[in-house]
C-alpha cells in the first residue's frame, strides 16, 4: 500500500470530520450524517490499509488467535 493510499484515506477522515462538526454548529443534520458517514469510510480504509500491510510484511493481526476455522 502507498502513501498515497494512505494519505487519501485520512483526507477522507479528516474531511468527513469537518463537515460532521459544520454540521453540528449549524444545525444541518443532512451535513452531520453525511460528515459522519465520510468518516467513518476514511477509518475503515485506513484499519483496511494496515491490515493489508500487516499481511504483506508477514506481522499477524494480535486479534487474530489462529482459530477462526476451528470454531
Amino acid at each position: 500500500m502507498s502513501v498515497f493510499d494512505k494519505a487519501k484515506a485520512k483526507a477522507e477522515e479528516l474531511l468527513g470530520r469537518a463537515t460532521e462538526v459544520y454540521g453540528e454548529s449549524h444545525g444541518d443534520a443532512a451535513a452531520e450524517v453525511a460528515g459522519e458517514a465520510r468518516r467513518l469510510e476514511g477509518e475503515a480504509e485506513e484499519e483496511a490499509l494496515e491490515r493489508a500491510e500487516g499481511r504483506e510484511s508477514g506481522h499477524r493481526d494480535p486479534d487474530d488467535d489462529g482459530l477462526a476455522g476451528a470454531r
